[in-house]
């Protein structure tokens, strides 16, 4: 069920997302969101980190894709090392 409600943007750009919105998604202070904007649409997405079961099956996927492609651990810190822009 969607619940609308209307909200105004302080001087600072502060939004207050409505009681009856937070409480319908279980929003608790120190959530975090993505912001989208286009022309005079405002998207907010909250962002959820992983579980850290899930981090570990990626982290698990990525180990055998590079070993599968046969990158080295020298491979991946000087990736890391150019994208930092040193050398």
């Amino acid at each position: 069920m969607e619940t609308l409600a209307t909200t105004r943007m302080s001087s600072k750009g502060q939004v207050v997302i409505p009681d009856s919105i937070r409480k319908r998604l279980d929003l608790k202070e120190g959530a975090q969101f993505l912001v989208v904007g286009d022309a005079d649409v405002v998207i907010l997405k909250v962002v959820t980190p992983p579980d850290m079961n899930e981090f570990d099956a990626l982290i698990k996927q990525a180990r055998k894709q590079a070993k599968e492609v046969g990158l080295k651990p020298a491979d991946i810190t000087s990736a890391v090392a150019k994208a930092r822009g040193r050398k």
